[in-house]
């Protein structure tokens, strides 16, 4: 079957240029695509006229780069965490580039002794130019991993870093992956067999918003539910970040019994179970996980039975049965504790000179321990690991492997399906020396960051080669996968294990290896992902190319900037005992990876998961992992006609809870609550209104919040005027005894003695 869109996707007002060279582009040739919803989702037709790199495309693309990077980064320190998506740009800047071409002057400027002429609107504001300007959206939508390594060495470890060496790690583990992009481009974005489901969901979403719509009969266009909604949230966010932050997590079980322990570890939302507790807050629902709303129904169900699973039963059974020593430390919290059940104090281990291990005090002193909930997350996120492989493989590996052999025989033939001829015959390919050229430089440039500057960061030459070659050695395959599968498997464990074992007592070197390796990869599948959807809206590839590197560039420098600007003005940031009430700079992303980088870094898996640690049972969820699939597997080959048991995915259920912490019990409840209710109520009820609505009422509740934050911040909270000093300032949900331990004989301030 066969399909044309190219009336939605080529609409413009001007008539074609009759151009004899371009007569053939403008008819559907077969639709060859060896891949059903592609032929059914992606246009086969394209107008080469169109203008791609316009005024309106920096100009609007530069700002939707630069706000999201500063919005992103702005609340990455904060109690809830806000992540704003490339998808709200997309749908903001349609209106502003119709309002733009409407407005500004045609007329042509010529550029001082060249013969280059431009004009700030070429015309009628086109589909090019948004997928454009959403690839510029995109880059500042994604978080630089490296800031969390400045944070930590500034914020927790209370060290100096040379601002040039920070600016230089930001910058490199952005852009190594255009080296491994560059390397794989031709079997994963070429290849009509490494498909990309996830960029069908943005094809859709551009054809809808580019598609003419008049308002319903007593209804309203989407532009104008967008305004209501983004009004609504901006008004009522002032509630939960201002006037009474509290109602961001209410857990009634604390507020009837004040006096037991037990009570509050079952009730507490941010710190136990969370039974009976809820949020009233937008970003209490999306602040972690993402918006419940852009989430498939069958990953909300999967997620939340393996929260259920993890949370209600498997660690209740193995806190109140005292494994680990559980009972001597909080119910749930990401920090790091010693045999007394104190917190772990890093100062009695770590050299202050060499910033490494001491391994004199630190067999003079303590083990390393967990709270049983942290213990399991490490454990889980083995499971995840080889989960995902054997997931993948059972139930995509035939199709991936016959993928594979399409593409290198497409390859060898120099083949291309309707999408790849199109491209070629349309428009100039990027060359590859552009490629080496940015990985040969960032290479040079990581280098530099690592072995210059007093060796700061701890890593040392051979461990940038090391990073790289993991990187490069696992592109390719995690590509295919991410290419057929829409799962993208982690690297971050992996990394942790090899340079936690083969360079221990080092905890800059562990995070910065961390970062070069798994942030590459991961950016490296970003960018292919992103040259997938350029190939199918029929963008230029070096218009596509320059938008990529320059918004890597500004989103790296702005998301840089910012956590700079807030490490060096905000006082105590990140320390929730000093931090004045009500304010929301606690950091608890940045408290999580700060742990992580005493746990592989400092102390390391060698002292953590083997018989030397405390918990080298947690290995066995390797295997766990990689057999957990196998059941789902048989049952679906057995019950073919059964199509939802295919819909269990175990890497799913069993990473359901990799966002805890710092996500906590409340999040995981009003995410899904919201999420059942939108992706299962109302998409069966209301189907029409889903399909109009869903996602722009996503879009808009996001925006709302971030404006008001923000507005709140520069002029209330930045001069430290925060709320009226009262019961409901507090950012906590008033289940103080929750931290407490429960077991003889451990003494912690503010909890009783048992």
């Amino acid at each position: 079957m066969t399909t044309s869109m190219g009336d939605d996707f080529t609409h413009n007002s001007e008539p074609r240029p009759k151009n004899p060279s371009h007569d053939h582009l403008t008819v559907d040739e077969e639709n060859d695509n060896p891949i059903e919803q592609v032929r059914l989702t992606v246009s086969t037709t394209d107008d080469p006229s169109l203008p791609a790199l316009t005024f309106r495309t920096w100009f609007l693309g530069l700002i939707s780069c630069v706000l999201l990077a500063f919005v992103n980064q702005f609340f990455g320190y904060r109690q809830n965490q806000l992540y704003i998506s490339s998808v709200s740009a997309q749908i903001v800047v349609l209106p502003l580039g119709r309002l733009m071409a409407a407005t500004l002057p045609k007329k042509k400027f010529s550029i001082p002794l060249t013969k280059w002429t431009f004009t700030m609107n070429p015309g009628p504001f086109n589909l090019k130019e948004h997928v454009l300007i959403t690839i510029f959206a995109n880059s500042g939508s994604n978080s630089v991993y490296a800031v969390n390594i400045i944070t930590i060495v500034r914020a927790f470890y209370h060290k100096s870093l040379h601002p040039v060496a920070a600016f230089l790690l930001s910058q490199t583990t952005q852009m190594l992956g255009y080296g491994w992009a560059g390397v794989f481009r031709k079997y994963l974005v070429d290849s009509p067999y490494m498909w990309w489901p996830s960029n069908l969901v943005q094809v859709s979403l551009f054809r809808a918003l580019h598609e003419s719509e008049k308002r319903p009969k007593g209804g309203v266009t989407r532009l104008q539910f967008f305004l209501l909604v983004f009004m609504s949230s901006f008004a009522y966010y002032i509630v939960p970040s201002y006037l009474f932050p509290s109602i961001t997590a209410l857990s009634f079980v604390c507020w009837i019994w004040k006096d037991s322990i037990t009570a509050q570890q079952i009730g507490s939302g941010l710190h136990g179970l969370g039974i009976g507790s809820f949020g009233l807050d937008w970003s209490t629902v999306a602040g972690f996980l993402g918006s419940p709303l852009a989430t498939p129904g069958f990953a909300i169900v999967n997620i939340l039975v393996g929260f259920f699973i993890t949370l209600y039963v498997v660690i209740p059974i193995a806190y109140w049965s005292n494994a680990y020593e559980a009972r001597r430390f909080p119910f749930f919290s990401s920090h790091v504790f010693d045999s007394a059940g104190n917190p772990y104090n890093i100062t009695r281990v770590l050299d202050p000179k060499t910033f490494q291990l001491d391994e004199v005090g630190y067999n003079g002193y303590s083990k390393l321990y967990l709270s049983v909930f942290f213990a399991f997350s490490y454990g889980l996120s083995f499971a995840t690991l080889t989960a995902t492989i054997s997931h993948v493989a059972l139930f995509h590996g035939r199709t991936i492997w016959k993928m594979w052999r399409e593409t290198k025989v497409m390859l060898r033939d120099r083949v291309g399906d309707i999408h790849t001829r199109l491209m070629k015959k349309n428009y100039e390919a990027v060359p590859q020396w552009w490629f080496y050229t940015i990985l040969a430089a960032m290479l040079v440039l990581s280098l530099v960051a690592c072995e210059g500057f007093n060796g700061q960061l701890q890593l040392p030459w051979w461990g940038i080669l090391l990073a790289c070659a993991l990187a490069l050695f696992f592109t390719l395959p995690i590509g295919i996968i991410t290419a057929t599968t829409n799962q993208q498997p982690g690297l971050n464990v992996i990394t942790e294990l090899v340079i936690g074992y083969i360079y221990p007592g080092k905890p800059l070197a562990n995070v910065a290896f961390k970062t070069y390796g798994y942030i590459s990869m991961s950016q490296a599948i970003m960018f292919l992902a992103d040259f997938k959807l350029g190939h199918y809206m029929k963008i230029p590839p070096r218009s596509m190319f320059i938008v990529q590197l320059v918004g890597t560039v500004v989103s790296s420098s702005v998301y840089f900037a910012t956590a700079w600007w807030l490490l060096t003005t905000v006082e105590n940031i990140c320390d929730p005992k000093l931090l004045p009430d009500g304010s929301p700079w606690t950091c608890p992303g940045d408290d999580v990876f700060y742990n992580a980088s005493i746990i592989w870094g400092v102390v390391g898996p060698f002292r953590m998961f083997t018989k030397h640690g405390i918990y080298p049972e947690m290995n066995w969820f390797f295997l766990i992992g990689l057999l957990a699939p196998v059941p789902v597997w048989l049952l679906s080959r057995q019950f073919p006609k059964q199509k939802w048991i295919k819909l269990i995915n175990m890497p799913i259920i069993l990473g359901a809870t990799m966002a805890m912490p710092p996500a906590r019990a409340v999040n995981y409840i009003a995410w899904g609550a919201v999420g059942i209710f939108f992706n299962f109520y109302v998409y069966r009820k209301y189907k029409a209104w889903w399909a109009r609505h869903n996602y722009i009422l996503s879009a808009a509740l996001d925006a709302g919040v971030a404006f008001l934050a923000i507005l709140l911040y520069f002029t209330l909270q930045s001069k430290d005027i925060f709320g009226a000093n009262w019961w409901g300032l507090d950012t906590d949900d008033h289940c103080p005894l929750a931290t407490c331990p429960t077991a003889k004989g451990v003494v912690v301030d503010g909890c009783p003695a048992i």
